[in-house]
């Protein structure tokens, strides 16, 4: 897992953004190239919308996990059982073709002492979802970043999602599903409790 997360985004974050008319005289290459006239009223503030929407987007890269999943809650009652979070939304962008991804994902851990608020699991699952992604590094990324900060004594994602990039061109296929899964820790050796992950993740 370390392998697929090394210096991501590292890499990105070492060169200068470019200015927002940069940006926007970008959109106005795409639109010419697309064929279309980007000085025709419809078209005419395309590059201002479309750079302002990359913002929103890609905030992802403007956003940390760890600073996210830095306060826990140490009051628990020595709980220690497994905590998992079912059916997170996100949308996120393929970094091969730049088309959106949807899908929802579930994030488990077992606790070693402190535990997480919830709403930081989704938050995490939001921050790496709003950046360029394959779905394999999306789903390595979200358990490396709980497991390196709350170092429970394991973590399991499990993220289903459709990708745009083979419903809208290439093969074409739409409604299919990728399914992928990380596990460390207690999950990853321990049978039982990938078992009941799975077990709770697809109950109703």
């Amino acid at each position: 897992m370390d392998a697929i997360v090394k210096n991501f985004p590292a890499a990105a974050q070492k060169q200068e953004r470019p200015s927002q008319q940069e940006a926007e005289d970008a959109v106005r290459t795409l639109l010419r190239w697309a064929g279309d006239d980007p000085s025709r009223e419809g078209l005419l503030d395309t590059p201002k919308r479309v750079a302002k929407a990359y913002r929103e987007l890609f905030a992802g890269y403007e956003q940390s996990a760890e600073e996210v999943l830095g306060r826990v809650f140490e009051e628990v009652s020595g709980f220690d059982d497994i905590v998992l979070v079912r059916d997170i939304d996100f949308f996120s962008h393929c970094e091969h073709h730049m088309l959106p991804i949807k899908g929802k994902a579930t994030v488990a851990y077992l606790p070693s002492g402190p535990v997480l608020g919830l709403s930081k699991i989704a938050r995490v699952v939001e921050i790496f979802g709003r950046r360029l992604q394959t779905q394999e590094n999306l789903t390595a990324q979200i358990a490396k970043a709980i497991d390196d900060t709350l170092k429970p004594r394991g973590v399991a994602v499990l993220i289903e999602a459709e990708h745009m990039c083979m419903e809208m061109r290439g093969v074409q296929k739409q409604g299919s599903h990728t399914l992928t899964t990380t596990f460390t820790g207690e999950f990853k050796t321990n049978p039982t409790e990938q078992a009941r992950f799975f077990t709770l993740a697809r109950s109703r």
